[in-house]
């Protein structure tokens, strides 16, 4: 058996008494558990990065990338279930202490970790309190500038059948903790967090105002359990009586979600369910309720000639006041001196320094006509209704447009890869056609131009893993989700990858997380028909049969939804119930053969001998 030694960041927890509990009553708190697990811990995880490497039971190693990920997610955790365990007698709560080390580990080919950071890791979990994160001094040293709470210094500690002794700290999570007495220097008192991360495309200026806004009047007045800034972006409303400029008023609305998702500890709900409110009448407190976020920004855009008016109000969820607006209007022909100006307003009202030095960063491209072109071709490009070869050339042909006119736009380069992978998946384009050069080779040069963009890494992930390199997928999905953790379509690409790998359970956290993020996606179906996917591929094609109906029920008429269900009726042996699903496959697709969907789709073995069951020709 191969091994890799590395240094990585371990969590270890588990259930404080859980003996106790299970003895009690061992069905009810298992359920509970696996209702933690799927609603809260298993996303929580995947939000930061972690890795689950193995459960113990009632507890579990993570490994994550960086401490400041591990520590990020257990105090979610720990917030999380204190508002769970409100009104929950003691004697039945659920509580959870976590130990977290930064050390050298042995990992395995099977992925299973060994070595002394696990074991620290492991005995900083059991000298941890109910609700406590226990921190080993070489972790504790990683984060100590950035922890929004009291630490207890616990000094030097003799862990079990540890040799040496470990300084460790204490994070207690809701609760002031107390100053153990110590000739120690007492830590530097924590650091308020740096809320900001770098902003870089699109409507940069106005993301900033926005996020610092909130933030600040955040600060003041919310409970502590806030462990991050939640918000929607509502579609602008296009106040230009031109029905033509409802593009423009959408480039903006999207361009905002996108930079507000690189805030640092943000939580934003995705575009395509903001969108789900377009033209509806807004009541900010039962959007708040409906998607769980503390603040909704809306506004509206007035495009009069060579004018741009924007006006936009960040209104406060749950009392429903509104605690900024601001109106800015600019020549269209200058739209990021525009950008410029609210950053200078922002630096003025709040002192923010760092906002200047963000002010600095150039958009995607200089050229306004460019961008114009670039916003309509994503407008067509995310058209929620059916895909379609027209929508999907003329898509590409504003892209090339914008191309003409700034050959370096990463924006218009990353569409044209978007349009060549919707080519790919649906099959519009010719059989001869080399997408590795039309999608890999344009996603990489606009990664080149503009590292910090998303959308090529979208259209990589998807078309890697759907030409078998699920390895390459997931390291471009991971990629994508340390550029933006809040894109739900690099949950759903690092999914479609897992499930093709046989990881079933870490690809239904991943799309769990895909529809927190956007719970009201156009493309939910998608997400539906993975869910199906996950149960073919785990044996259960009753279970599949019932989610690849809700997507069919819910208007996605795709070919492989078809497929999807004669292949699984096949499994169970119902060739009547197969066969008009393989008749509606092929009216759809003609081209489709098990061989060439094999190309187009995820790699799953049980699914592709139900479409042999269900006499669907190999080639």
């Amino acid at each position: 058996m191969t091994e890799t030694r590395k240094l990585a960041a371990i969590l270890v927890s588990d259930v404080v008494g859980y003996s106790r509990l299970a003895g009690a009553d061992e069905d009810r708190i298992l359920a509970r558990l696996r209702t933690l697990r799927s609603d809260l811990i298993d996303p929580t995880i995947a939000v930061h990065h972690g890795r689950i490497v193995k459960r113990t039971g009632d507890g579990s190693v993570i490994e994550f990338r960086s401490v400041v990920d591990a520590v990020r997610c257990a105090v979610e955790v720990q917030h999380a279930m204190v508002e769970r365990n409100a009104g929950v007698a003691l004697d039945k709560r659920i509580e959870f202490r976590i130990g977290i080390h930064l050390g050298d580990v042995v990992e395995e080919n099977d992925g299973d970790l060994m070595g002394d950071g696990v074991n620290i890791a492991a005995r900083l979990e059991g000298i941890a309190g109910p609700g406590a994160i226990c921190l080993s001094e070489d972790a504790y040293r990683q984060v100590s500038g950035r922890l929004d709470m009291a630490v207890t210094d616990l000094g030097q500690t003799q862990l079990k059948n540890i040799e040496r002794p470990i300084r460790v700290y204490s994070l207690q999570v809701g609760v002031p903790a107390q100053a153990k007495p110590a000739t120690e220097a007492k830590p530097a008192e924590p650091k308020r967090r740096s809320w900001l991360a770098p902003l870089a495309l699109g409507l940069a200026a106005l993301v900033i105002l926005v996020a610092a806004g909130a933030w600040y009047f955040l600060g003041a007045s919310r409970p502590a359990q806030a462990a991050h800034l939640s918000i929607v972006v509502l579609p602008f409303a296009n106040l230009s009586g031109d029905p033509a400029q409802d593009y423009f008023a959408d480039g903006i609305t999207e361009n905002l979600t996108t930079d507000l998702s690189r805030i640092h500890d943000s939580f934003v709900i995705a575009r395509n369910t903001a969108f789900a409110y377009k033209g509806k009448p807004i009541d900010a407190k039962q959007i708040g309720k409906e998607l769980g976020v503390r603040y909704v920004l809306e506004g509206s855009v007035q495009r009069d000639q060579n004018r741009m008016r924007v006006n936009a109000q960040l209104v406060d969820a749950e009392s429903g006041a509104h605690l900024w607006a601001e109106r800015f209007e600019e020549d269209v022909t200058d739209l990021f001196k525009l950008q410029d100006q609210v950053v200078a307003r922002l630096a003025n009202t709040l002192g923010y320094e760092l906002v200047k030095a963000e002010a600095a960063k150039g958009a995607r491209s200089t050229n306004p006509d460019a961008n114009d072109l670039v916003m309509r071709g994503l407008a067509l490009t995310n058209e929620p209704s059916q895909p379609s070869k027209e929508r999907n050339d003329a898509s590409r042909a504003l892209y090339e447009q914008a191309l003409a006119i700034d050959p370096n736009n990463a924006a218009a380069i990353a569409g044209v890869a978007q349009t060549y992978f919707i080519e790919f998946l649906f099959g519009y384009g010719n059989p001869g056609t080399d997408y590795d050069a039309k999608i890999l080779g344009q996603a990489d040069r606009a990664i080149a131009l503009a590292p910090d963009y998303d959308l090529p890494y979208e259209a990589k992930g998807a078309y890697l893993s759907l030409s078998r390199r699920y390895d390459e997928a997931i390291r471009a999905a991971n990629a994508g989700l340390a550029i933006n953790p809040n894109n739900p379509s690099f949950y759903q690409t690092r999914a479609g990858a897992e499930i093709s790998l046989g990881h079933f359970d870490e690809a239904k956290s991943d799309l769990q997380q895909a529809i927190r993020l956007s719970p009201h996606d156009p493309l939910m179906t998608v997400f539906t028909t993975q869910l199906g996917d996950i149960e073919i591929g785990s044996g259960r094609p009753e279970a599949a049969i019932v989610e690849y109906r809700k997507s069919l029920d819910a208007g996605d008429h795709t070919y492989w939804n078809y497929a999807n269900l004669a292949a699984s009726y096949a499994l169970l042996g119902k060739m009547d119930e197969a066969k008009p699903y393989v008749a509606e496959t092929l009216r759809v697709n003609p081209r489709f053969t098990i061989k060439w969907f094999g190309e187009h789709a995820e790699d799953i073995p049980k699914r592709t001998e139900g479409l042999r069951k269900a006499g669907f020709a190999e080639e």
